[in-house]
């Protein structure tokens, strides 16, 4: 059977899970984990010990622990990519700035709006932002989706 040229574009677009990308999102996942728990306990202690507002702590707890998933994440997960050190920064500061408006957005909605416990609300709204951030970086700032794993 032969495939339409647009099939064929779209299926290069999609992301390829071979052992190679299954291995690189692991160690995404890994590393985001990581760096996750790194985000939760900046979070509970600007909330609970400085007395901030959970919204504005999960933001900033975000933007420091996503700035150290770059430099964590540039050696063991996207390592390869030709991208510049900070040019490669300054788009994950992009790619994470949408995953900050994604954070404090659903924040603002589970804490203020619904009343749900700060916590619980942050880990629901990490799913989204994690694989968010991950596809992003792969086909846009690292460009590494169908590159082998060095």
């Amino acid at each position: 059977m032969i495939e339409s040229p647009k099939k064929d574009k779209l299926n290069r677009r999609l992301p390829k899970w071979d052992s190679k990308g299954i291995k690189r999102f692991l160690r995404y996942t890994f590393v985001g984990g990581g760096t996750f728990l790194f985000d939760l306990t900046m979070l509970y202690l600007f909330t609970d010990v400085f007395g901030w507002s959970p919204v504005f702590s999960a933001g900033l707890a975000f933007f420091i622990a996503v700035s150290f998933n770059y430099f964590i994440s540039r050696k063991l997960v996207f390592n390869g990519t030709s991208r510049e050190l900070k040019q490669g920064y300054l788009g994950f500061l992009i790619i994470a700035g949408s995953g900050l408006c994604i954070v404090t957005g659903f924040m603002y909605i589970m804490v203020d709006l619904l009343h749900w416990q700060y916590m619980l609300s942050r880990i629901l709204v990490s799913f989204v932002t994690g694989i968010w951030n991950y596809l992003l970086n792969l086909y846009v700032n690292f460009k590494m989706a169908g590159k082998p794993l060095l």
